[in-house]
């Protein structure tokens, strides 16, 4: 039964019935009344409190009711009251008047009380619509995710709807039969779709004013994340495109600079008329050596890279002393200058020693390139709870601050003054390895030079 009560309709005949019997209800109590004072106050005076049986009725059931009980509220008064009792015949004019004034002004007042009824509602359902969509905009303007947030909205809609069920669906869904789909757009452009469990038709406000607030709202949310899924795209795009130009310069140049070299050393030896001595020829075939490594090292470099990054560099584990990690990393890097300084108390590593290997022989390769001729470059240990700290101190001009983490990255070379201007993969594979057996790799800032520091967990039982 709507409050306005201009049609029955929309309830349900249980409902219907408790109408009735209310309003007949308070007919009888206000004649009731009236009997009781009738001794008291003229006839004629007590009849205007049939208004009061009449606004609550209006009040509570609308003006459909209100209607029906104002005239019975005259027969009963004409019935009980007026002379002669108990028939519907009026003896004087005078009463008819009082009953026509009192039919008019019950009616008249009961749609006065209905039509402040219908406008306090309407102002708390403007009310609670203005609420939802404050705050769906707030929750929207706090980056919340949309998919996550459509359930707590959708069912903050069906309350303020006063409906049992309602779910909005931006991607749009097959129909329904036990719900009402309308659709949800902003001007000619659809944002998606509501279905609401209700009985009737929704308010006209509600169609023109809250659904489309609530679109445009949602129609904000999908196009901010839109970008945000662009925005982010076009970032790893520009990623993308900065490490395939970094590779192609390091294809350029650091894999083109060894083969030129090895290119002219293979070209002098197998040119008879250079007439080259035994200390030339062997010079050549040294630089052809070392190039070779080189090369070696930077596909090396690559082949790890790629397999860190596709996570197929799964460590095979077992128990090894820094001692012998440090030896295996001094067999590649051969150099009378690296000093190593390790206490006889570490613990064991749990680790894989072909990849800490590697971990070891790239920080110290780079620590030797960058140091002075003459100059030490030591590495010390420390057991520090759980991990053993390997540290590899260089002689070099240091790294900036800005540059303690930008030397770990692929590709990303030190700066001209700090020395390391490799291919910027050396220590970007070391971090790979590192962390692929539970460790940590970083570099320090001392007052001179450069520590790049390697954590490593220690183990404890038999080999894994």
């Amino acid at each position: 039964m709507n409050v306005d009560g201009r049609r029955l309709g929309g309830a349900s005949w249980s409902e219907l019935a408790v109408g009735v019997l209310g309003s007949a209800g308070v007919v009888a109590l206000v004649t009731a009344a009236i009997a009781a004072l009738k001794a008291h106050v003229p006839i004629l005076s007590l009849g205007a409190l049939y208004v009061f049986a009449v606004l609550p009725i209006a009040i509570v059931w609308g003006i459909a009711l209100a209607v029906p009980a104002a005239v019975a509220c005259v027969l009963a008064f004409n019935w009980f009251f007026l002379p002669p009792t108990h028939t519907f015949t009026l003896s004087d004019s005078e009463n008819w008047l009082a009953l026509v004034v009192y039919v008019v002004v019950a009616v008249v007042t009961s749609e006065l009380a209905v039509r402040v009824r219908r406008r306090a509602t309407l102002a708390e359902q403007r009310e609670r619509e203005a609420t939802l969509l404050a705050a769906v905009a707030t929750s929207l303007l706090r980056g919340e995710a949309l998919a996550e947030e459509l359930d707590r909205i959708s069912a903050q809609v069906a309350e303020v709807l006063r409906v049992p069920h309602a779910r909005i669906d931006l991607a749009g869904s097959e129909a329904d039969d036990q719900l009402t789909t309308r659709p949800l757009a902003v001007g000619s452009r659809a944002v998606g779709t509501i279905a609401t469990a209700s009985d009737g038709d929704l308010d006209t406000s509600v169609e023109t004013r809250f659904l489309p607030a609530l679109a445009s709202l949602l129609a904000v949310a999908v196009d901010r994340e839109q970008l945000q899924r662009e925005a982010l795209e076009a970032e790893t795009l520009r990623r993308s495109d900065a490490v395939k130009t970094a590779v192609l310069r390091a294809v350029s140049h650091d894999l083109r600079s060894p083969l030129t070299a090895i290119r002219a050393a293979a070209s002098g030896l197998a040119n008879p008329s250079l007439m080259l001595g035994a200390d030339d020829r062997s010079d050549l075939v040294e630089t052809i050596g070392v190039e070779s490594a080189r090369l070696d090292r930077l596909v090396g470099d690559l082949l790890d890279l790629s397999r860190l990054q596709a996570g197929a560099a799964e460590p095979r584990r077992a128990l090894w002393t820094v001692e012998e990690l440090v030896g295996l990393a001094r067999d590649e890097t051969p150099d009378e200058r690296i000093a190593v300084e390790l206490p006889d108390t570490l613990p064991p590593v749990n680790v894989d020693a072909g990849q800490v290997r590697r971990v070891l022989a790239n920080v110290l390769e780079n620590a030797v390139r960058v140091s002075p001729p003459g100059a030490t470059v030591r590495v010390t240990g420390e057991a520090r709870g759980s991990d053993v700290i390997i540290r590899i101190v260089d002689q070099g001009p240091g790294l900036d601050a800005a540059e303690l983490e930008r030397v770990f990255e692929p590709f990303q070379r030190g700066s001209a003054s700090s020395g390391y201007r490799g291919t910027g993969l050396g220590l970007a594979v070391a971090r790979g390895f590192a962390e692929a057996n539970g460790g940590r790799l970083w570099a320090e800032h001392p007052a001179g030079g450069a520590v790049i520091a390697l954590a490593l967990p220690a183990g404890a039982g038999e080999d894994a």
